[in-house]
């Protein structure tokens, strides 16, 4: 009857618990533990499903000394999983001699974790260098250059950018923090994208003439309305053009396209497809996959000369998560690139 309640007891435990015996095999293994090692675990060596010294140490110490340990363990090949191991002696009533391992996994935890501390380092970095500036320039001013007029503007001038791409910075962090926080909530307002559309490119237009880039819109008229939030589109687009502008502007041309798809294999239904595309320089294929990453720069000198952030794809992805869309980059170089968002009618 213990026995029965024991097995009972651990196959509703949500983590992965191994019972080994004191020969170091195993006794029971719980359903979260053959989802996790596969099945037929009952007597095996432990070694043979987990070939980890610092487990085997620990095991052999509750099982001969009756010692508690936690153990941290990497398993798997990429993408690796991050178990922490709890070992202990297991009770006599439940196991004579044996011990109980019990299996957190701490992958997310520890992926987390080391996105913070890139994000702080990013962070600081971007903002090191304007600061720097700054106040290299008003030691200046406040000596050399005190009573040099050309200097002086020349170095207002310089500060006054400096300063723009700071506040530039902190508005995409606190754009990005507001998307993240919003990701699960689903938009349900009705959105009118062609209108949406054709706001962006005319906030842009002055940017883009003064570029020498025409702005050309296709496709506009009798886009559906679909579900969003109209003011994180405008946000989501904006960042497309502009980029399209700013790195593939050289083409003299960038075109923003939207088509009605019946049906979106992926999405499983109706979608509107829009294309922001550019006959630009493009982008080499191996930085297509990190383009949506925080701080990510195909050309780090190029892009801070431009005012870029390295935030604008990472609020883009965000955006199109939000609204259960597709986001997919196509690029060569030499042959432009088109950023194409596919967004879910229903």
């Amino acid at each position: 009857m213990v026995q029965e309640a024991v097995t009972a007891v651990l196959h509703e435990v949500p983590m992965a618990v191994l019972l080994v015996d004191a020969e170091e095999r195993i006794a029971q293994a719980n359903a979260a533990a053959q989802a996790a090692f596969g099945a037929g675990l009952a007597g095996r060596a432990l070694v043979t499903v987990l070939r980890q010294p610092a487990l085997g140490r620990a095991l052999e110490a509750a099982l001969r000394e009756g010692r508690r340990d936690r153990v941290r363990v990497v398993t798997g090949p990429a993408p690796e999983t991050i178990l922490l191991v709890s070992v202990a002696p297991a009770p006599a009533t439940v196991l004579p001699g044996g011990a109980i391992l019990a299996f957190d996994d701490i992958t997310a935890l520890e992926e987390a974790e080391a996105m913070r501390r890139d994000f702080v380092a990013n962070v600081s970095h971007e903002l090191r260098t304007p600061l720097t500036a700054l106040m290299g320039f008003v030691e200046t001013l406040r000596g050399a250059a005190k009573d040099d007029p050309v200097a002086r503007d020349r170095f207002l001038a310089i500060m006054e950018r400096e300063a723009g791409r700071m506040n530039r910075l902190v508005g995409d962090l606190l754009s990005l923090s507001r998307v993240e926080a919003e990701e699960r909530r689903r938009p349900t307002a009705s959105v009118d994208i062609a209108g949406v559309l054709r706001n962006v490119i005319q906030t842009l237009r002055p940017r883009a003439e003064a570029e020498g880039v025409a702005l050309i819109a296709e496709g506009l008229d009798g886009a559906p309305t679909l579900p969003g939030d109209a003011d994180q589109l405008t946000q989501l687009f904006v960042n497309l053009v502009e980029n399209a502008v700013k790195y593939g502007g050289t083409g003299g041309e960038v075109c923003i396209e939207a088509e009605a798809l019946p049906h979106e294999p992926v999405l499983r239904g109706p979608a509107l497809k829009i294309v922001v595309s550019d006959r630009g320089e493009g982008i080499e294929a191996l930085h297509l996959p990190r383009l949506t990453e925080r701080f990510y720069r195909v050309d780090t000198h190029r892009s801070r000369a431009q005012g870029g952030t390295g935030l604008g794809l990472a609020i883009v992805k965000h955006i199109v998560s939000r609204h259960r869309g597709r986001l997919k980059i196509e690029s060569e170089k030499g042959k432009g690139s088109r950023f194409s968002v596919i967004l879910p009618l229903s």
